[in-house]
């Protein structure tokens, strides 16, 4: 699936609470800035293989000031007319952790913090 992730806005799947992501693209380089929720704000930056499939490191700071850092490995799925990210996270340090979630794009029409 070949995907520009230029411009494109995700959230977590059902509207999750608020934390919204915009992304860029520049050739296989992808980007991005989310904040929202407890989110103070937060910067994605990796690589996008010709699949779509993301390849990303991240950090964020919570509104508890906690500074939290980790990687995730994001592949495109289509769920009817919507683009999804299963995004499988691990987090370092004090915050170790791992995971799985599901980010959703969102509709240019929709604002930020509107839920489906």
């Amino acid at each position: 699936m070949t995907i520009d992730y230029d411009g494109r806005r995700f959230r977590k799947l059902g509207g999750g609470d608020g934390t919204c992501a915009e992304y860029h693209q520049r050739g296989n380089l992808v980007w991005a800035v989310f904040e929202g929720g407890r989110v103070r704000r937060g910067t994605i930056t990796g690589t996008c293989d010709a699949a779509g499939v993301l390849r990303l490191a991240y950090t964020m700071v919570l509104d508890s000031g906690e500074v939290i850092a980790g990687h995730s490995t994001n592949s495109p799925q289509r769920h009817g007319g919507t683009l999804v990210l299963r995004e499988v996270w691990e987090r370092y340090g004090d915050h170790a952790e791992t995971g799985v979630s599901y980010l959703e794009e969102i509709p240019a029409a929709v604002p930020v913090g509107a839920a489906s």
